[in-house]
């Protein structure tokens, strides 16, 4: 009995030591924690938390890896490497100098799949190199130039210098398009905001001997008064910013010739020619109103021929949308080949693409049934079938096989929250070409015979294989299977779920972030992240259910992060994203209070303190709320928020709002400045100083309200910053969002 007595006291004894070993020894692999240096894009360790990644390309049909000194042949079977060249070969092929110098091989491309040319290049110049004659065969240099645009046929270059449009063809003969080029008079850059799917100013027909540009004349628009603060007094740098029911840009196209060097503009509807001059008339479509008198070009593509430029053009109420086609010798119309309406706005973001088998028929993109498919046309405009159909949407054509004669696209016909890869014949036959649920994205090589497929899931961070999807079953041969760079930290729980909108039949789709250590007999303080605007969802099937980094951060510090997409946001359909049409917030609100009311049921979320945070949308989304249910909410950070969307851009904000002329009733509910006074809970409200996307208005005009009415937001602004901050920046902002936080909802 003694004995035993004396054992159970050394044992006693052991586990002492063991718990005090393990409360005095540095942090295991199993408890690491987290810092926003590791979490945010903009922290120092940032890059090190990111899972593994492989740089891949096409170079025909042959997969191609470049690493920064290195560039490997892919075996598409096994996934066998073979080294192809060197940074340092190229280097000294090119003989290379300052302005030639080539730093890393990370962005090459090989822009011929018959031929031993990559392209790479610098700030300065780009190179085209040909590895098996181990020479330089073609260079141009590119410094002081933006919008630069190379055409692989032709090796022309389209780009812009001290804001007027050039073109040096082949051969290096310079040749400048405009002479008013300034920064009121926009020549081959993004128009119209970057609406309407429009990403750039330049366009290169097929055979590379014609550049259809954009000119935008936006002298007519107000200046919004941007200052520079850090010079020793500080300078007016001011923004060409066109509000929502205000005067807008102009916008032409012009097509340049590279071999007679002469310009013609398209006869559009908003322009007449006189001379060189091109000048504003109305837009020909009965209004009463003299802001439809704006057309808005978007989505331009060539005929395979070279010879006919395609657009879409659409009214500024943006509810009828034409397919128009224009010589592209001559300027002049040829015809309207589609016309579609609508009651709420009709969306143009694909230009059409041509059947590579047959250059008759070309597809086009809609969502006139209500989600986004893929329909066939002729030439001539008669709409010959809906390719796909069904409760789901189209969300990406990535390419064609010419062999199959069949279309590849990704879509989320499996589910809203997966994104998928499949292909499509002419017949409609659809083909699943991956077999793993979660969200893919894909490039196609020139053939259409391959797939790089990039995916990721709930539990597995990245994935990369390369799919044959000639063989009847498509073959996989995996290229990557990333560990989990978080596998040394404590982790949160990540959680997915759904619940009815406030419609009682839609499913609105949530992430919720627990502490690593959730215990459910604990209360919690609770924050709300929130968007909730078009063009944007948050919860997806990918990596911890698309969670944003900053929850990891909250859960870390004891909060529950709770994310719900709501009605208006994207990849839902037609109707579910047009529910808020001429009332922004409010649908948008009914359904985030809908997910208040889930939480409420949750015996673990401390309803006494729930808190709500967003950006931009949904900094919008932040303050309406706070004022809106001022008893719910006890602290809320608002980012770069809209308060009153007059005095947000005519083209996204009339898309969504109309104009203030035509839809008082809309804007006086969506405007923010009348709730200031019903503001109960500490708000922080934060944006960029020199923020060109939100301006500084809504916030000031919103504090102005606060003071008058008497109530006391907190408010910090970011000097030099836009509508997001950038660098090292934004992990100061995390910082600061946290710690309000943590000093009035903990």
């Amino acid at each position: 009995m003694k004995k035993n007595n004396q054992r159970l006291v050394h044992l006693v004894q052991l586990v002492q030591l063991v718990i005090l070993a393990t409360l005095t020894m540095p942090m295991t692999a199993q408890n690491k924690l987290f810092t926003l240096e590791d979490l945010n894009f903009g922290g120092t360790n940032y890059g090190n938390m990111q899972p593994k990644n492989m740089w891949l390309t096409w170079w025909g049909d042959q997969l191609i890896q470049t690493d920064v000194e290195d560039c490997y042949t892919i075996d598409v079977k096994t996934g066998q490497k073979a080294k192809l060249f060197t940074l340092d070969d190229i280097n000294k092929w090119a003989e290379s100098d300052d302005v030639k110098y080539v730093r890393h091989l990370m962005n090459a491309t090989f822009p011929y799949p018959d031929k031993p040319l990559v392209l790479v290049g610098n700030r300065k110049a780009v190179i085209l190199v040909d590895f098996k004659e181990k020479k330089v065969v073609w260079q141009d240099s590119i410094a002081g130039q933006t919008a630069n645009d190379w055409n692989a046929v032709s090796k022309a270059t389209a780009y812009v210098d001290n804001h007027q449009l050039f073109v040096v063809d082949g051969e290096g003969h310079k040749n400048q398009l405009s002479t008013d080029g300034s920064r009121e008079i926009v020549y081959g850059q993004s128009v119209h905001r970057n609406e309407f799917g429009i990403e750039k100013g330049t366009f290169w027909s097929p055979d590379g001997q014609r550049l259809a540009f954009y000119r935008m004349d936006q002298s007519m628009v107000t200046d919004y008064p941007q200052v520079d603060i850090f010079p020793r007094s500080a300078t007016y740098e001011p923004d060409k910013y066109p509000m929502a029911g205000g005067t807008t840009h102009t916008v032409t196209v012009g097509v340049y010739n590279i071999n007679t060097k002469e310009t013609v503009y398209l006869n559009t509807p908003n322009i007449i020619k006189g001379g060189n001059a091109l000048a504003p008339v109305y837009f020909p479509l009965k209004s009463d109103s003299p802001t439809d008198s704006v057309c808005y070009f978007t989505n331009i593509a060539w005929s395979p021929d070279s010879k006919t430029i395609y657009m879409f053009e659409l009214n500024r109420k943006q509810n009828d949308c034409r397919l128009v086609s224009y010589d592209a010798t001559t300027g002049e119309r040829i015809t309207e080949l589609y016309r579609e309406t609508s009651d709420k706005y009709v969306e143009p973001l694909h230009p059409i693409q041509f059947l590579p088998w047959d250059d008759t028929k070309f597809i086009m993109q809609s969502q006139k049934d209500g989600y986004n498919h893929l329909y066939l046309f002729d030439i001539n405009g008669k709409e010959l079938k809906q390719i796909t159909k069904g409760e789901w949407g189209v969300m990406e054509v990535l390419g064609f096989n010419k062999k199959q004669k069949s279309i590849i696209f990704k879509a989320n016909k499996e589910h809203p929250l997966h994104h998928r890869l499949y292909s499509v014949d002419m017949t409609s036959k659809i083909r699943q070409l991956e077999t793993t649920d979660g969200v893919h994205s894909a490039t196609l090589s020139p053939s259409g015979n391959f797939l790089i497929d990039r995916f990721s899931t709930p539990t597995r961070p990245r994935v990369i294989d390369v799919v044959d999807i000639t063989k009847k079953t498509p073959r996989h041969t995996n290229l990557l299977e990333a560990e989990d760079p978080w596998q040394d930290y404590q982790q949160p729980i990540f959680e997915c779920g759904s619940i009815k909108s406030a419609d009682g039949v839609t499913d609105l789709y949530y992430r919720m972030v627990k502490p690593a250590d959730f215990n459910p007999e604990k209360k919690y303080p609770t924050v709300v992240y929130v968007y909730g605007g078009p063009h944007a969802n948050n919860v997806q099937a990918s990596w911890h259910w698309a969670s944003r980094t900053w929850e990891t951060y909250m859960a870390q510090k004891g909060y529950i992060v709770f994310i719900l997409d709501n009605r208006g946001s994207q990849y839902r359909g037609r109707d579910f994203e047009q529910a808020t049409f001429h009332q922004l917030g409010q649908i948008e609100m009914q359904d985030q209070m809908k997910g208040v009311d889930y939480l409420r049921t949750l015996p673990y979320v401390d309803m006494n303190r729930l808190g709500i945070h967003g950006w931009s949308f949904g900094g919008f989304m932040t303050i309406s709320l706070m004022t809106n249910y001022p008893d719910v909410f006890k602290v809320g950070v608002a980012g770069g928020p809209v308060i009153d969307w007059k005095w947000y851009e005519v083209m996204y904000g009339e898309r969504y709002m109309g104009t203030p002329q035509d839809n008082p009733e809309g804007y006086a509910k969506s405007s923010l400045i009348s709730k200031a006074g019903n503001l109960k809970g500490k708000l922080q409200i934060i944006t960029g100083y020199n923020d060109n996307t939100v301006v500084p208005q809504h916030c000031l005009s919103f504090l102005d309200a606060c003071i008058k009415a008497g109530t006391q937001p907190d408010f910090f602004a970011y000097p030099g910053e836009e509508h997001n901050m950038r660098g090292h920046a934004s992990v100061h902002l995390h910082e600061r969002i946290t710690q309000y936080f943590e000093d009035f909802l903990k």
